[in-house]
This record gives structure tokens, C-alpha cells and sequence, in this order.
């Protein structure tokens, strides 16, 4: 079977993460259950995802990232070596930390609160990149956080015929650049173009623009989506969450891997059940080692699906 190669273009973050009964009031200290320093990152988890999905087949994640030099670049760099993710620097001699978040997550619900720092200082430009970077490539995910960067390698890949997917977590400046070259793009509730406060609107909007597969995820809610074949909604999973952390940036790394060899309703199909599962278990690496113990890559005719939640 064919190795397949996908390239995730985006934002790269330390991750602190706490287990909390609940999350602490003004002047309080709270004892976490559980704590954890892990990669994250849009781009990054969803590179993780597509790497440990594919990783009995022998499928390779190539993150393209600002990492730099500072002390606390070790960790990312350890980290994504352990998840079979290969690193692409953008600005490799960087001597500035990169961006922290500190994230709080309720042991009873999963819900999770955010405090992230501000990436808006790690711009690459477009001449930081080489066609290269597209060789032996098959799908590309783009997360909107290196829009300069995004917007040359989707005019490479078109050109090239390479699949590109476009996470539309929120929308950014300068997003117009990437879209008209996506061929696929999933995006949160919170994607509102310019213009656009309802689903329909952004789905007029996207295809305005020549996306002819478009999702928007809606959390615990179903997933809406049109396409060549039609349109519809896809029902998420009930599963008793531990930890939402990162369901998104995992549903968009698993839709990658399933969309190489599925249809498009398909892939959103398996990546809900991918993110629902990832769900079921503390922060955002744990689920991976239970995929693999669970052995669900075998050679049945549902090979690339994640267990039923």
C-alpha cells in the first residue's frame, strides 16, 4: 500500500494543561488532578492526528511551523518526535519562546477554559518557503495562523493537483488569499467571513469563492455539510467527554487521513468518530495510545475507523 504524505502549515503552542474540579474563582488556588506540558496548536494536533492514524501504513505528518531555539522549543521537539510528526521550521535561528497557552479542563464535563498568548509577532513570508516543501505530498491542511505562507503553498498545490484543506477555525485577515484555492474547507461556528452571521451565508459565501466541499462542525451539534453529491447533516457521536481539548483540531487531522481514501461525506463521517473518542480521554495525546492498543487499524473493510464511541 502506497505511503501517503501530508503536509500541516499553522501555529505551534506550548500547552500547559490542568485537570480541575472546577475552574478557580478571583484570588483562589484550585489543585489540578492531573497535569500535563504537550505541543499544541491547531496545525499541530491535527498533524499528531493524521501521524498516529496512519501510522500502520506507514503515512508521514510534516508540520510546517515558527519553533526557533528557546530552551522551552525542546519540549515541542520532543514531543512531536514521539508522535512520528516531522518538523519544518519557518524560522529556525528564533530565540523567543513560543506561544503558551494554559488551559483548565473540568474533570466533570471536559469543558475546558483557555488563556493563550498572543502569536500575532510570528509572521512568516512567503520567500521563507521553497516548492519544495510539496514534494511527494498528497494533502495539505491549512489553519490560518501563517496566512502569507498558506496563501503560496495553496497556489502550489492547485497547480500541482495536491488536495488542500483549510481549517476555518474563525476567520483572520487576509483569509481571501487561501480560500479560492481549498478544495475542501471544515469550519467551526465561529467561522463568520465578512458578511456572514449564519451557516447558509458562509456556504454561499465559500462556494462564491469555488470550494465545492464545504462542512461546518457545530460542536456536540451535527455536523452540516454540502458537496458535489448533495448536502446534509452528520450526526456527532454521545460519549461521556473527559476533555474536549483539541476535538477540533483532531476531527480535522482525521478528516486528512480518511479523505486520501474516502469520499467526502465518508471522511466527516470517521472524523467525528475519531474527535468523539479522542474526547473520551485526558489531554490530547492519551487517546492516541489507546488507538493503538485497540489495534483498529487491521485489515478489515473498516480498517481506518475509529472504535464506536
Amino acid at each position: 500500500m502506497e505511503r501517503k504524505r501530508g503536509l500541516f502549515v499553522g501555529m505551534t503552542t506550548l500547552d500547559c494543561l490542568y485537570q480541575v474540579a472546577r475552574s478557580p474563582a478571583a484570588n483562589e488556588k484550585v489543585t489540578a488532578h492531573k497535569s500535563l506540558l504537550v505541543s499544541g496548536g491547531p496545525a499541530t494536533n491535527a498533524a499528531v492526528a493524521f501521524a498516529q492514524l496512519g501510522a500502520s501504513k506507514g503515512n508521514q505528518a510534516v508540520l510546517l511551523s515558527i519553533i526557533g531555539t528557546h530552551p522551552l522549543t525542546a519540549l515541542l521537539r520532543e514531543d512531536l518526535q514521539g508522535q512520528g510528526v516531522i518538523l519544518a521550521d519557518l524560522a529556525p535561528e528564533r530565540i523567543s519562546p513560543p506561544p503558551v497557552s494554559s488551559i483548565m479542563v473540568t474533570s466533570a464535563t471536559g469543558d475546558r477554559a483557555v488563556v493563550a498568548s498572543n502569536a500575532v509577532d510570528m509572521q512568516a513570508q512567503a520567500n521563507q518557503v521553497s516548492p519544495d516543501i510539496l514534494d511527494a505530498v498528497d494533502i495539505v491542511l491549512i489553519d490560518g495562523h501563517q496566512m502569507a505562507v498558506s496563501a503560496q503553498i495553496a497556489e502550489w498545490a492547485r497547480s500541482k493537483d495536491i488536495l488542500v484543506v483549510v481549517d476555518g477555525g474563525s476567520w483572520k485577515p487576509n483569509f481571501d488569499r487561501v480560500l479560492p484555492y481549498a478544495d475542501v474547507v471544515v469550519a467551526s461556528a465561529n467561522f463568520h467571513p465578512p458578511g456572514c452571521s449564519t451557516p447558509v451565508a458562509v456556504f454561499d459565501y465559500l462556494k462564491g469563492l469555488g470550494v465545492s466541499r464545504i462542512a461546518i462542525t457545530q460542536g456536540a451539534s451535527p455536523i452540516l455539510y454540502e458537496g458535489p453529491n448533495g448536502s446534509g447533516e452528520i450526526d456527532i457521536p454521545k460519549v461521556r467527554a473527559v476533555d474536549t481539548l483539541g476535538a477540533g483540531d483532531i476531527f480535522h487531522g482525521a478528516f486528512c487521513h480518511f479523505y486520501l481514501t474516502h469520499t467526502f461525506e465518508e471522511a466527516l463521517l470517521k472524523a467525528s468518530r475519531s474527535a468523539s473518542f479522542a474526547c473520551q480521554y485526558w489531554g490530547t495525546r492519551d487517546w492516541t495510545k489507546i488507538y493503538r492498543l485497540d489495534d483498529i487499524l487491521s485489515e478489515s473493510d473498516d480498517a481506518d475507523d475509529a472504535p464506536d464511541a
